[in-house]
């Protein structure tokens, strides 16, 4: 069946690490938006930015999902319209669901990564997308394992039957 799910949150909410769980238990092709922003030359994150990367996502989802594959989106969505936008270009069913994550523990994360973007990164992005309140909320202060099972119990069950769920993801 095809569906595509969106994972939204800030920077150091485990995104990534979700949606590549999410998207193996469901056999589903994963599409991060940050990489896509890197093919573009960056701006601060204007809205003009990510409606510009949505029609790469777009574009990229629409092949899998024409031919039956769900997708899995991981982004930052600073602007509801980016959401809304994505939604209007790709016109399958989907569910949004927004990590919500301390911004103490962010801040940690970032600080365990190999390439930190930084506190003051890390802030700024917290509060871009807090500023919007879009999807489903997510408690993303829990085990990777956990927060994809809840993810997955709140998707549609012909979803998860026909997309190949393939049961509790690893971790």
């Amino acid at each position: 069946m095809s569906f595509y799910v969106i994972v939204r949150g800030p920077l150091g909410a485990g995104k990534t690490t979700i949606v590549r769980a999410l998207a193996s238990s469901l056999g589903a092709e994963a599409i991060f938006i940050d990489e896509l922003l890197e093919l573009r030359e960056w701006d601060g994150g204007s809205e003009a930015l990510f409606l510009a990367t949505n029609e790469t996502a777009a574009e990229r989802a629409h092949e899998f999902l024409a031919r039956g594959v769900p997708v899995v989106v991981d982004g930052n969505f600073y602007w509801e319209s980016a959401v809304h936008d994505l939604a209007r270009r790709l016109p399958f069913p989907h569910l949004v669901f927004t990590l919500r994550v301390p911004l103490e523990v962010c801040i940690e994360r970032d600080r365990g990564r190999p390439l930190s973007y930084g506190e003051e990164a890390t802030r700024e992005v917290f509060d871009k997308v807090r500023r919007i309140d879009v999807g489903l909320p997510i408690d993303g202060n829990r085990p990777i394992p956990q927060i994809v099972q809840e993810i997955l119990a709140r998707l549609p069950d012909e979803w998860t039957s026909r997309a190949g769920h393939r049961g509790a993801p690893p971790g």
